[in-house]
């Protein structure tokens, strides 16, 4: 069965720092996978290259067997691809649902329809009951989750996630991969995430990438990922594995 995604060989460099080296990942429709590795090792560089904030030096990517590669954002949004932000900034001055909305608006002309839209992803994210309140009075929990709304209301096939979960209380993080894991087996929903949180990584992912200096060090099922001593050394340590 072909990827949804298919990324092969990008490379990125900024100047003389090599932000993503080579790296390659498959990813099969309906599946979630996971990146992670400490902190500068080129995770959010993939992000933005396959969303297409920036286009990869060397190496393609492609969607649903199309390149997307060199894609502005707007054009690969439309095709499917919807994404959340490390840092989030909703509108502040917006409410929530006016927020929702205008993501739905990409694929819906009618305010109307597009409420409606807004409306369905905030049930989703237990949103619906605030949907009249400023984004600025939201708290960080919930912030997190109208970040993840706004990318769903552009009825995305392949959602990629910025570290949702970082900041959270293990009883916030369990909430959100409790909603993640819904999307995910009721619609199909493909999810790439980024995360620091490896109790959801571990509760949430079929298969992990793990990048360290922009290079993948390892791939694969996550009890063996996280085994994986190269993995240990760079990133987990070994308390956290014991």
């Amino acid at each position: 069965m072909s990827a949804l995604l298919a990324i092969d060989g990008v490379s990125k460099r900024f100047r003389g720092l090599l932000a993503v080296d080579r790296v390659s990942l498959a990813v099969p429709e309906g599946a979630i996978v996971a990146v992670i590795g400490p902190n500068g090792a080129g995770k959010t560089t993939l992000f933005n290259m396959i969303a297409g904030v920036h286009a990869p030096d060397t190496g393609t990517i492609r969607f649903a067997g199309r390149r997307i590669d060199g894609l502005p954002p707007d054009q690969i949004c439309r095709q499917g691809i919807g994404r959340t932000f490390q840092i989030v900034r909703p509108f502040p001055a917006l409410t929530v649902e006016d927020n929702v909305m205008v993501g739905a608006l990409l694929h819906r002309r009618q305010a109307p329809q597009a409420r409606l839209r807004a409306h369905e992803v905030l049930r989703w994210l237990d949103l619906y009951d605030k949907r009249a309140q400023r984004a600025a009075t939201l708290t960080l929990p919930d912030r997190k989750r109208l970040e993840v709304a706004r990318a769903l209301a552009t009825d995305p096939r392949l959602l990629l996630l910025d570290e949702v979960m970082a900041g959270l209380r293990p009883t916030e993080t369990d909430r959100m991969v409790a909603v993640l894991k819904q999307l995910n087996q009721a619609s199909g929903l493909t999810i790439v995430l980024i995360e620091h949180v490896m109790r959801a990584v571990m509760a949430l992912a079929a298969r992990i990438l793990v990048l360290h200096h922009g290079a993948a060090i390892a791939e694969g099922a996550p009890e063996e990922v996280v085994r994986h001593p190269a993995v240990i050394h760079s990133y987990l340590g070994a308390e956290d594995v014991a």
